[in-house]
């Protein structure tokens, strides 16, 4: 099964959880035993997972990625804005997929896991698309 996901990001960084949704996908897809690939489609956004319990973690996460890359006038590559420079080179360090396990139609993740979408030039209109394979 295939499904995309819709995402209007309201900040220039941030990090979404969509975790419920695409739980939600792997559950329509009827796939009892398989693997559930999360890919984003953008060249300055990624997707990760880690902890969506304490939503300061979120704040954390989103403030140490721009303090390691922040927005800055100097990259070679300014062909678009300063930030979009630097979200390319933050997506490089996310990543543009991940692959989880799916037993019993349910998604596997840890318990205090939850499927991250990191927006690095927003605001935009974004997209998270979704495979789930049986095995």
């Amino acid at each position: 099964m295939y499904k995309e996901i819709e995402l209007n990001t309201k900040e220039s960084e941030c990090l979404i959880n969509i975790t419920e949704e695409v739980k939600q996908v792997v559950r329509e897809s009827k796939v009892n035993e398989g693997i559930c690939v999360i890919y984003v489609p953008h060249t300055t956004a990624g997707i990760t997972n880690n902890s969506g319990l304490d939503e300061m973690t979120l704040v954390d996460v989103v403030s140490e990625i721009h303090r390691l890359v922040p927005t800055r006038v100097d990259f070679k590559h300014t062909y678009d804005t300063p930030s979009d420079a630097s979200g390319h080179i933050k997506s490089v360090m996310i990543g543009n997929s991940i692959s989880l396990i799916v037993k019993k139609s349910e998604v596997i993740l840890g318990r205090s896991q939850s499927i991250l979408f990191f927006e690095f030039d927003g605001p935009r209109k974004r997209r998270a698309m979704i495979r789930v394979m049986s095995e």
